[in-house]
């Protein structure tokens, strides 16, 4: 079966590469996919441009693009448990977050279904003899790059406001994990989606990513992923002055003041640290906790940390699988190491599993570092694993200071008994969300997104379908007549 999907027909590639796909528990091969070149982002881009440009998707009637928004939501729902173990499968995450995973691509769907006609635009009052109005219309042939994370839920992130705008779009997921962004293509073909809108490319971001962000028929790029890359991708469309949204990650800290409630924040930052074996670009992987709390914090959360079962996403004991590759694995191995010799105290984990039964897959203890300070790498860099930084504070400000202190600002959370001071501390925080008891939740309706070098732009909410819009002013003078500026 083929799996690159280009102006509505399922094809292999030009060159007749292929890619396995390896399953992170145990290093097995769960299949190969085809792996596409650059000739076939070639090809991706100009059935999205034909689309674009000679059919009338972005003129159809937004209700009728709204349908098959809808309709992605009802077959999502409907196929929930075959995609979740694929993403279970391809990611190593738990069947209960993939499920998690489905069901809020799915509202994500629904979500910008609803809103897709809710903004006709405004008028301009301009006088009695004129009709100003400002409308917004879709930007043209978006290139969607999604990361290995959280491979389907990005995805849809992209996906439905690009659709609900009237755009196409050429997709690429991470190579690591394409399968589930596979099956959901066909449910958008499925689902009705015009010929050449939704197209569908996979491979390295090297040769294929790097074609797509460079390709003079694309107007605008989306990425989510690392820092390095996002900066490649800002210069490249700098010079064909394309749009960019870019979602960079980020050192999110969680910040704890003494007079929280005690088991709900371990319990919290138990899955702000360690949900997906840290690698979320959200993670609260930076733990400050106010001083008189900070050893009993410490040491109810390390012994939290050691009761994590790991094991196969698949089986329903296990509560955190392994980490997506063996090359992050030894990224994250190395970022421990580099803790340990920046003189950090490791109080747990810091090493692979002793599990023979766990030995095959890409697996790290949860990992938690203290004596931890504002200087250390491990500190300010993000790990993207299983391994938490914990730093003391004594004040409000000096809590505030330390949180700050970061060049991302994606995330981050206080906790505290004191209303007053919680909403002191979350309108003093630069980072794009900030939650006050709590850690992780979003919604489709609120935006997401960070602040410094966690990128720019939006997704979700209202501000999440304008990024996929152009703004565009109208003005008739109803009254046309000699303007008589010139006199000759």
């Amino acid at each position: 079966m083929a799996d690159l999907f280009i102006d509505g027909e399922w094809t292999g590639t030009a060159a007749g590469g292929r890619r396995e796909v390896i399953n992170p528990f145990d290093g097995s091969v769960i299949r190969s996919v085809d792996e596409a070149d650059a000739t076939d982002a070639d090809r991706a881009v100009r059935a999205a441009r034909h689309a674009f440009d000679s059919a009338d998707w972005a003129y159809t009637p937004t209700r009728r693009r709204a349908d098959i928004l809808y309709r992605v939501h009802e077959l999502l729902l409907r196929d929930t448990e075959e995609i979740a173990r694929t993403e279970t499968q391809d990611t190593g995450k738990t069947l209960t977050e993939a499920r998690t995973d489905v069901a809020d691509v799915a509202a994500a769907f629904r979500y910008f279904a609803e809103i897709a006609d809710k903004d006709a635009g405004r008028v301009v009052d301009a006088g009695p003899d004129v009709l100003s109005r400002v409308v917004h219309e879709p930007v043209g042939v978006c290139v969607l790059i999604a990361p290995w994370n959280y491979p389907l839920l990005q995805a849809s992130w992209k996906v439905a406001p690009a659709l609900a705008a009237g755009n196409t779009f050429v997709l690429k997921p991470s190579e690591i994990t394409p399968l589930s962004t596979i099956m959901m293509v066909r449910l958008i073909e499925e689902a009705g989606a015009p010929r050449g809108v939704a197209n569908l490319v996979l491979g390295s971001g090297a040769t294929v990513g790097a074609a797509l962000t460079a390709h003079p028929e694309a107007d605008l790029v989306s990425f989510t992923g690392g820092l390095a890359t996002g900066r490649a991708i800002m210069a490249s469309a700098a010079s064909g002055v394309r749009t960019t949204a870019l979602e960079l990650g980020g050192k999110n800290p969680n910040v704890i003041f003494a007079d929280a409630d005690f088991d709900a924040a371990v319990d919290h930052t138990l899955e702000a640290s360690f949900l997906h074996q840290g690698q979320v670009c959200s993670a609260g992987s930076r733990l400050l906790v106010q001083d008189s709390l900070h050893d009993r914090f410490v040491t109810a959360l390390a012994a939290r940390a050691d009761r994590i079962r790991l094991g196969d996403g698949r089986d329903p004991d296990t509560e955190s699988g392994p980490l997506s590759s063996a090359e992050h694995r030894a990224k994250v191995e190395a970022y421990i190491e580099l803790g340990r010799s920046e003189g950090a105290r490791l109080v747990t984990g810091g090493h692979r599993p002793d599990d023979p039964g766990l030995s095959r897959g890409f697996f790290l203890l949860p990992t938690v570092f203290a004596d931890c300070d504002r200087t250390m790498r491990i500190v300010q860099e993000e790990v993207f694993g299983p391994v938490v930084t914990v730093e003391r504070f004594r004040t409000e400000d000096e809590a505030v200071a330390l949180a700050n202190d970061t060049r991302y600002g994606l995330a981050a959370a206080v906790w505290t008994g004191d209303a007053s001071r919680a909403q002191r501390v979350a309108n003093r925080l630069r980072h794009g969300t900030v939650w006050i008891n709590d850690f992780h939740p979003y919604l489709p309706q609120a935006e997401w997104g960070g602040f410094g070098q966690s990128g720019v732009g939006r997704e979700l909410g209202p501000t999440g379908l304008r990024e996929y819009q152009e703004t565009k002013h109208i003005y008739q003078n109803l009254r046309p007549a000699p303007s008589g500026w010139f006199k000759g």
